[in-house]
C-alpha cells in the first residue's frame, strides 16, 4: 500500500525564484488567507514549496499543503512521516525554502489479470480507505477503487482471486446507516446469486462494528464469507496497515471455511497476523491502535497468518457451496441508545418519549442499574408500548437484574435484560427486529434469542485478556518495547 512514486511522478527542485526583491502571485497561495497569508507573502512561500519552519517552539520540515477551508491562522504542512501539521502564523520565526515537489502523485492503473483457476471475490465500497492515493490539493487521501488501482497499489491481489469492485457509497463510517445497510444486504445477495467465493466490505473503521453485526441480522443463511475491513493509517503513511489487512481480508473470503458477517484486522500493534472476529460481538476499542479490534467476552473465530488459517473455535457458520442465501433488510430506525450516566436528568428520556422513540437500549451501570429519578419516564414508556432493553456499559459481564432491588424495580418496569449483548450490537439487533414484527412479545422473544452468537451462554476464561490473543501476545509485546 504505501507506493513510492516514480522519478517522473515526483521532482524536487531549487526555488526557481529569488528569495528576495519578488512578489508572489495570489495562484500560488491556493487558499491561504488572513495573517497565515501575509506570513507566506513575507517569506516569499508558494504552495507545494518544501521548507524548514523555524518557530517557536523549534524546526519541522515538510511540504506546504493547499488549505481547502478552515481557519486563516495557520500553515499546515506534510512532514515526511506522512503525518500533517499546522503551525500558527506568529510562532513562525523565519522559513528557509529547501526546494519543490510537484503536485503529481497517483497509484499506477494495471488490468487486474483474470485466472479461471482462482476463485472470484467482490468487494463493496462505501467510503472506508481500502487502498488509496494522495491528493494534494487537499492533502488529503482519496480512495483508489477500481480493480486495476487496487493492482496497482496492492498487486499481491492478483495471486489470491479474481477481485470485482463495486462503489456503493462514498461516505465516511459516521454516515453509514439503515439506509446503507439495507443496500448493502441487497448487493451481497445479489453477488452470492451470482457465484461469488466471498465478499469483502471496505469500511471506515469507526463504525464498521455496526455495519458487520447489522448484516448477521440482515443476511442470514449466507453460504461465504461475508468480511468487513478498513484500515486505522491511510495508506500515505509509511505505518499503514491498509495493504495487510486488505490482503487479509481477500484471503478470508476467499478461501476460509467462514460463512458469516466477520471483522478482519490486525491482531497486534505489528502486522504478524489478522483476527477474523465474529461480527456480533467485536468492537473498536481504541481510536488509533492498528489492533483497535477486539472480539469482547468470546474469543475471535480464528486468525490468518501467511495465508494459513488458525480457528480457535469450531461454532460458526461453515461455507457451503450452493448459493441459497435469505436477506430481511427492514429496520425500524426511531430506536436509539440511552448511556446512564449518574444524575441523569429524566427529561432526556422524557424527550426521547415525545419525540416518538419506539424503542430504547439502556446501557446501565454495574450488572444493570440507573437511578430512581429515571423510575416514572421508564414507567410512562412502557405503558406507551416503547421497547426497553438493558446492557451493561462494562462490556465484559452479564446484566444481572435479580441481585439488587434497582434491577427488579427496572423490570417490573417493563426493561428487559440482554444477557451480555453489547450496547451496540443491540442498537442494530433492536432497530433489525422492530422492521420483522411489531408484536411486544415477538419482539421481546426475538431480542432475547441469539441469532449468531450475540448472547453467549458463558465467556471464555481468557476473554476478559485486554491484550487478546493470550499474555503471549501482551508479554512479547511488553519485552519488545520496554
Amino acid at each position: 500500500m504505501n507506493h513510492h512514486p516514480s522519478p517522473e511522478e515526483t521532482v524536487i527542485y531549487r526555488c526557481p525564484f529569488p528569495r528576495t526583491g519578488v512578489r508572489l502571485t495570489d495562484d500560488i497561495y491556493q487558499g491561504y488567507r488572513g495573517p497565515a497569508l501575509e506570513v507566506l507573502k513575507r517569506e516569499n512561500i508558494a504552495v507545494w514549496d518544501r521548507i524548514l519552519v523555524d518557530t517557536s517552539e523549534g524546526k519541522v520540515e515538510g511540504i506546504l499543503l493547499p488549505r481547502s477551508a478552515g481557519d486563516d491562522s495557520h500553515l499546515v504542512l506534510k512532514m515526511i512521516t506522512g503525518y500533517n501539521i499546522g503551525i500558527r502564523y506568529d510562532n513562525v520565526r523565519s522559513i528557509e525554502q529547501k526546494g519543490q515537489k510537484k503536485a503529481n502523485y497517483k497509484i499506477p492503473e494495471k488490468a487486474f489479470p483474470y485466472d479461471e483457476d482462482k476463485p472470484n471475490v467482490t468487494i463493496l465500497g462505501t467510503g472506508g480507505t481500502i487502498a488509496s492515493r494522495l491528493d494534494y490539493r487537499t492533502g488529503a487521501v482519496i480512495p483508489a477503487f477500481t480493480p486495476g488501482e487496487l493492482f496497482g497499489a496492492v498487486p499481491e491481489l492478483a495471486d489470491l482471486a479474481n477481485i470485482t469492485t463495486r462503489k456503493l457509497f462514498g461516505v465516511f463510517s459516521e454516515n453509514m446507516g439503515p439506509h446503507q445497510w439495507k443496500v448493502l444486504a441487497e448487493n451481497i445477495k445479489k453477488e452470492v446469486e451470482g457465484g461469488v467465493r466471498g465478499i469483502v466490505i471496505g469500511h471506515g473503521t469507526d463504525t464498521m462494528h455496526y455495519t458487520a453485526a447489522t448484516m448477521n441480522f440482515m443476511v442470514q443463511n449466507s453460504p461465504v464469507p461475508i468480511v468487513c475491513v478498513g484500515s486505522q493509517r491511510s495508506s500515505d503513511r509509511p505505518s499503514s496497515d491498509a495493504a495487510r489487512t486488505l490482503i487479509g481480508s481477500v484471503t478470508t473470503a476467499a478461501y476460509s471455511d467462514v460463512a458469516e458477517s466477520v471483522v478482519t484486522m490486525f491482531g497486534t500493534t505489528s502486522d504478524d497476523f489478522i483476527y477474523i472476529h465474529p461480527g456480533t460481538r467485536v468492537r473498536k476499542m481504541h481510536s488509533s491502535y492498528r489492533n483497535t479490534f477486539k472480539t469482547l467476552g468470546d474469543l475471535p473465530i480464528g486468525m490468518v497468518r501467511d495465508g494459513n488459517f488458525t480457528y480457535f473455535r469450531d461454532d460458526y457458520r461453515k461455507r457451503r457451496e450452493d448459493t441459497d442465501i435469505r436477506i430481511y433488510p427492514d429496520f425500524e430506525e426511531r430506536v436509539t441508545i440511552l448511556y446512564y450516566y449518574p444524575n441523569m436528568d429524566p427529561d432526556i428520556l422524557e424527550g426521547m418519549i415525545d419525540k416518538g422513540y419506539k424503542g430504547i437500549i439502556i446501557a446501565g451501570t454495574g450488572l444493570g442499574h440507573v437511578n430512581k429519578p429515571l423510575y416514572d419516564p421508564i414507567q410512562r414508556a412502557h405503558e406507551e408500548g416503547i421497547h426497553m432493553f438493558m446492557t451493561v456499559q462494562t462490556l465484559y459481564g452479564f446484566t444481572q437484574m435479580f441481585v439488587y432491588d434497582t434491577g427488579r424495580d427496572l423490570m417490573a418496569r417493563g426493561v428487559v435484560p440482554l444477557d451480555n449483548m453489547l450496547p451496540e450490537v443491540a442498537y442494530c439487533k433492536l432497530g433489525w427486529v422492530m422492521g420483522q414484527t411489531k408484536d411486544p412479545e415477538g419482539v421481546k422473544k426475538m431480542m432475547k434469542t441469539p441469532i449468531s452468537r450475540e448472547i453467549t451462554p458463558r465467556e471464555p476464561y481468557d476473554g476478559f485478556v485486554q491484550g487478546q490473543g493470550g499474555l503471549d501476545v501482551v508479554e512479547g509485546f511488553l519485552k519488545e518495547y520496554s
